[in-house]
């Protein structure tokens, strides 16, 4: 068995390091910056607009759709609000640089407008079944939006894709998740990994058994409290060491092109390191461009595609341009960046040694724990809605209850598995969705061109 695991190690490693980075770096930038220009920077002009759809100025529950914007932005949110956020940043950083972060600005900026792009699609082309619920996502409009241009490889794009989800889902959506929980419990509380497995799954189970809308109506609840609860611990944090922030800044700018050499237990890296950490940790975190919030969003109640985009849009700014930033910055003005820690354990020494002056350093490792927690709680019960999206679209309604069992199975695994190897199989995993999406988005730049049009000139003559 250990040297199975020992040969799997290494394959996955292999694919990442000389294969998947190249793909990600080759087209992830590039579509943003494609897009960004294409639609004149809508993920800042409209962003107010966004904002407003999001109050609910505009719903209509008369209309097709599951949920309304406010729970499919949540949902989608809980699915990327997660351990990328704690644990992930602090890898970018451990393994990049601090000039990681600013790769992880530049996708969160790009991964606004691709959220928008695969978002207005997955919409457009939802299927909207007898009983009045839908299906959508990126594997309905690479079937039906290119089937004119690829013929019979729109289809066999939409079921690699369509699987590439499924395997998604096990890794980045659930068994880094549990992983990262199962590790803050075991070293804030002592807890063993195995209990955590069997606590987390049952509890991921008992929620997703009642499909989209309970699981709406738990991120929706969830998703605000959990992201107010650790802003606040965060911004606490900074306010204490506010002298400390300029220096955080001036140090992402300057190690952003050239790296930063070891020092003490950092391991050092070269500008290609950092870009690729900070771009792959920057995906793992907001899944723009990987195409899997846009099954969430295609449930949402509205007839204007273009509208429940602009509502995507939003949710990389929250998820890596405020939350993971925050995160960041309280690992790099407390120092703990330089202590040669990993992951959850980096994270939780800085709010520790952060929060030491005010005589709470003893918290921060409840702020952390309890955060991880309800970050990777809500995502592994996000992720199962778009795994068995996938699987319905796949094998019918009659495999997605196995399904459920199988992710609940994983929730376990993911618990008790080594941290580096569930991470560097979700870098793979993630590229089996991200590349073909990517590649549907630029063939249907038409389609979003003409959809934005259209929405601005709707909304320029009845919505404002």
């Amino acid at each position: 068995m250990e040297n199975f695991i020992a040969i799997m190690e290494r394959a996955i490693n292999g694919y990442n390091s000389y294969i998947g980075i190249y793909l990600l770096m080759a087209i992830l930038i590039p579509t943003g910056i494609y897009f960004t220009i294409r639609l004149k920077f809508l993920q800042t002009s409209q962003f107010g607009h966004a904002l407003k759809i999001i109050s609910g100025k505009y719903d209509n529950p008369n209309e097709t759709g599951d949920i309304s914007h406010f729970k499919a932005l949540t949902t989608a949110l809980s699915a990327t609000v997660g351990t990328g956020n704690i644990a992930g940043v602090a890898l970018a950083i451990y393994w990049g640089g601090p000039g990681a972060i600013f790769w992880m600005w530049v996708t969160g900026f790009l991964g606004m407008i691709n959220k928008y792009v695969e978002c207005t699609l997955g919409l457009k082309y939802r299927k909207v079944h007898p009983d009045g619920s839908v299906s959508g996502g990126p594997m309905y409009y690479m079937a039906d939006g290119l089937k004119s241009k690829l013929g019979v490889w729109a289809g066999i794009m939409a079921g690699i894709f369509a699987i590439g989800t499924v395997i998604c889902s096990l890794g980045t959506g659930n068994m880094a998740q549990s992983n990262s929980m199962a590790d803050a419990l075991n070293t804030s509380y002592g807890i063993s990994p195995a209990i955590s497995g069997l606590v987390i799954s049952s509890l991921v189970f008992l929620v997703i058994v009642g499909g989209i809308k309970r699981i709406a109506n738990v991120t929706s609840k969830l998703v605000p409290f959990m992201a107010v609860f650790y802003v606040v611990s965060a911004i606490m944090v900074l306010l204490l060491n506010f002298a400390k922030i300029p220096a955080a800044f001036v140090m992402i700018f300057q190690d952003a092109f050239t790296g930063t050499a070891a020092t003490g237990g950092f391991i050092g890296s070269s500008f290609f390191l950092t870009a690729r950490f900070g771009i792959t940790r920057g995906l793992f975190s907001n899944e723009a461009g990987q195409g899997s919030a846009s099954i969430a969003h295609a449930a949402a109640k509205t007839k204007y595609p273009a509208r429940e985009g602009l509502v995507a849009s939003v949710g990389p700014f929250i998820d890596t341009l405020i939350i993971c930033t925050l995160t960041a910055l309280v690992i790099m003005v407390t120092g703990a960046w330089s202590l040669g820690l990993k992951g959850v354990s980096m994270t939780t020494s800085a709010f520790s040694i952060g929060l030491a002056p005010i005589g709470l350093s003893a918290i921060g490792s409840h702020v952390v724990a309890i955060g991880l927690l309800l970050f990777a709680l809500s995502t592994s019960i996000s992720w199962s809605y778009y795994g068995d999206r996938a699987m319905g679209y796949l094998f019918g309604k009659k495999a997605v209850k196995p399904y459920r069992l199988v992710y609940c199975g994983f929730c376990f695994f993911g618990a008790i598995w080594n941290i580096d190897l569930v991470w560097s199989f979700c870098d793979m995993v993630m590229t089996f969705m991200t590349v073909p999406n990517l590649i549907a988005m630029l063939l249907l730049s038409g389609v979003i061109i003409k959809e934005t049009k259209d929405y601005l000139a709707q909304k320029k003559n009845d919505f404002n």
